[in-house]
């Protein structure tokens, strides 16, 4: 099979390298490289488009000999052609834009047909839909992912992706992960919404040069560059529920190759709220302190950028009853409290060197420490971790004979010292120390046509872990015009974190237990994944209309899993090794169409098929709907002269029943249903943009004021032996709305 593989691979090189291929930049006239312009034979329909450092190739044409490079907001150049040496394109941005007419809205969520992987772009227009206040709240209008709340008492939110949580995700800062380890719970809500650029949400396995441990897939946040942001920015945000936040960013070019830009975040909310009268917070209440200083260096003639990140983090949250008074009640059982305090502080860079002879070779180098400590406390049960981590990534990007022919190699190291005690119905310190080291290949092709594919694969060592290999292959292939197969298969390995993932389990009153003692991850042994995946993008007119369709479908096949067991025992839960099948179907169905100029209608079903195999029995995940459907309507008036204009927003989520733990054998005063019934909620925002500098939004979450009852179990004696808030399907309060203000200085 491998020699069949490398024989076919050794021909479409050998085919590629017979090819004549026309390489270049496009940049703007400050040398920036311009991402997505497009490059076109003039009079046909072959053309291509740049990447992220502004460089293309394209085949040289027999029939044409005129490339057409356009790109929005810049004067279009036509260029004669004779020659295959490399080009550096300027392209001149429009001066008079009373002059510039926008045929075409970019959508604030983009689906590539060209891109080999399964990806989709969300940029800053799509995040302004919602309050966005962090990256746990990003992705409310997006239907690939699904944003669950873990708990009724600490108010953290979870998300997953093709039925599987938050851990099997990749969650990476401009691809270096960062949402890991002992961040995993509450690391979402520490990325302030304001100072994301952009989302890329890539399905199913994702590259190898970003790591082993992506299974379900990848979500990558960009920030937002120092080089493009603008002098000044401010939002303020508040709610009624007493939350309140202030966002500043307050950037300055130096030069023409040093800019900086210094991110403040705060946020707090100090009121008690108990709109579902169970006795408990809502919210917890508490405050966060962040603070962002970014470089950066950019000499795109000479071929060098370079970002430099000092960031400091503090959060602080209380919860529980209403009555808890962290003075007098902490860790006594005069009324049930929880403090969960984070201080954070990391310290990234990233390196880049494109060579200017010859655009299609570069080399980065990346590299982030990262101190991240959590002492906290839930009732009576107390976790403590602290994780200091290293990680490193060199990384030499070129071709083979031509740029039809990628390739991208390298190394990296990860270094994570954790201190973790934890004192439930035991005290035990699990401090350790994981390291590893990989070497990675990946090879790209592209017929600048209609196929394309992405082979890698990574060899790690592991102290815990071991040896082991992790291969990925992504193929494209255009079947008919504005239309896209893919298929991906890759396999994931990682070192589950069973109380860092679980933090919930905490806020209640069982008894933990970990059932297997022989491998090197507190007993259990490393979880290993294969997924496979195929999707189905359309884009078509239907009665004029633009309008998209696409199909995904995924498998998650575990061979190994820590499976976390709540249904065994109500008093308990239990943690062990994988004994038979655990797998995650995934179907999602999407479809989207502009309604009108400025109206657009996206819709979604997912059904979704995640079983594990218990001690009980083989049975559907717990808290997780087979069947959901969404709904999205957004509007915009046209911007007038000053840059007024109205936007509207709305979303409806409907989750289908969901299975509940096991709780037969609480009092029957105690017992839950076997499923919690189906319910929706919508979420609306109404924008108002006065100028091209002042807007003001309001909006509400849950407007259909949707409450689950009974969401903490035994409520009215939380130290009693059948306390437990973690069997959360859905809001534990009602309708929550909210309003804010943006500024520019431009």
């Amino acid at each position: 099979m491998f020699k069949k593989i490398a024989l076919l691979l050794f021909f479409i090189s050998s085919v590629a390298s017979a090819q004549e291929i026309i390489k270049g930049i496009v940049v703007d006239e400050k040398k920036q490289p311009l991402l997505g312009a497009n490059i076109i034979w003039q009079n046909s329909t072959s053309g291509t488009t740049t990447d992220e450092k502004g460089n293309f190739s394209i085949e040289k044409s027999t029939e044409f000999s005129v490339l057409e490079i356009s790109y929005e907001g810049f004067e279009t150049q036509k260029i004669e052609v004779s020659s295959t040496e490399n080009l550096t394109i300027i392209l001149k941005e429009v001066n008079n834009l009373k002059e510039v007419t926008i045929s075409k809205t970019k959508r604030s969520t983009e689906h590539s047909l060209y891109k080999v992987t399964n990806v989709q772009t969300m940029g800053q227009k799509e995040l302004l839909k919602a309050a966005c206040c962090n990256l746990s709240e990003s992705f409310s209008t997006n239907p690939s992912i699904d944003v669950n709340f873990s708990d009724a008492v600490t108010g953290n939110k979870q998300i997953k992706m093709l039925g599987l949580t938050s851990p099997y995700i990749l969650i990476a800062e401009e691809n270096i992960p960062s949402v890991r380890g002992a961040s995993q719970a509450y690391g979402l809500s520490f990325v302030p919404g304001t100072w994301v650029e952009s989302i890329q949400i890539t399905k199913g396995a994702g590259s190898v040069i970003n790591g082993y441990e992506s299974i379900s897939g990848q979500i990558n946040y960009e920030v937002l560059k120092p080089v493009n942001d603008i002098p000044f920015f401010l939002n303020v945000y508040g709610s009624q529920d007493s939350r309140y936040e202030l966002n500043t960013h307050f950037n300055h070019k130096y030069s023409d190759k040093l800019s900086a830009t210094l991110f403040l975040h705060g946020n707090t909310r100090q009121s008690r709220n108990d709109m579902n009268d169970d006795g408990f917070l809502d919210n917890p209440i508490g405050k966060q302190v962040n603070i962002l200083n970014r470089w950066q260096y950019n000499d795109a003639e000479n071929g060098w950028v370079s970002f430099l990140n000092l960031r400091y983090m503090n959060d602080e949250k209380q919860a529980g009853e209403v009555d808890f008074n962290p003075d007098t009640d902490k860790l006594t059982t005069n009324a049930w409290g929880s403090e969960v305090n984070t201080e954070k502080i990391e310290i990234s860079n990233k390196t880049g060197y494109v060579f200017p002879e010859m655009p299609y070779q570069s080399f980065g180098f990346q590299n982030s420490f990262q101190a991240h400590k959590q002492e906290s406390y839930f009732g009576l049960n107390q976790y403590n971790i602290h994780q200091k981590s290293f990680y490193s990534n060199l990384l030499f990007n070129s071709i083979i004979s031509n740029t039809k022919n990628k390739f991208t190699t390298g190394i990296n190291f990860a270094y994570d010292k954790y201190d973790e005690v934890v004192n439930v119905n035991f005290n035990q310190d699990f401090s350790r120390i994981d390291n590893s080291i990989g070497a990675f290949f990946e090879y790209t092709f592209d017929n600048l046509n209609n196929f394309s594919l992405v082979a890698g694969a990574r060899a790690d060592h592991h102290n815990r872990l071991g040896t082991f290999v992790t291969p990925r292959l992504h193929i494209r292939y255009n079947p008919w015009e504005q239309a896209v197969i893919r298929a991906s298969i890759g396999r994931g390995k990682r070192a589950a974190n069973i109380f860092a993932e679980n933090q919930q389990l905490f806020a209640s009153s069982r008894d933990f237990s970990i059932l297997n003692s022989d491998g090197k991850l507190y007993g259990l042994n490393p979880e290993i994944a294969w997924n496979y995946g195929l999707s189905f993008i359309q884009k078509f007119k239907l009665l004029g209309m633009s309008s998209e369709v696409i199909l995904d479908y995924y498998v998650t096949d575990f061979q190994n899993q820590a499976v976390v067991d709540i249904d065994a025992n109500a008093q308990q839960v239990l943690f062990y090794n994988l004994d038979g099948k655990s797998f995650a179907n995934s179907f999602q169905a999407e479809f989207s169409i502009e309604l009108i100029k400025h109206l657009n209608f996206k819709t979604a079903y997912k059904y979704y098929d995640v079983q594990t195999q218990y001690s009980t029995g083989q049975l559907q995940k717990a808290l997780q709907a087979k069947h959901r459907f969404f709904g999205n309507l957004s509007f915009e008036t046209h911007i007038k002269d000053k840059g007024q204009q109205w936007k509207f927003d709305f979303t409806y989520n409907w989750l289908g029943e969901q299975r509940l733990p096991d709780t037969t054998m609480n009092p029957t005063i105690y017992q839950l249903a076997d499923y919690a019934p189906a319910f929706a909620v919508m979420n609306a925002q109404i924008t108002r943009t006065f100028s091209s500098t002042f807007e003001m939004y309001i909006g509400g979450e849950n407007i259909g004021n949707y409450k689950q009852n009974n969401g903490i179990v035994q409520n009215e004696s939380p130290f009693g032996s059948y306390f437990d808030s973690s069997m959360i399907y859905g809001p534990t309060f009602g309708a929550m709305y909210y309003a804010g203000l943006r500024f520019k200085i431009k």
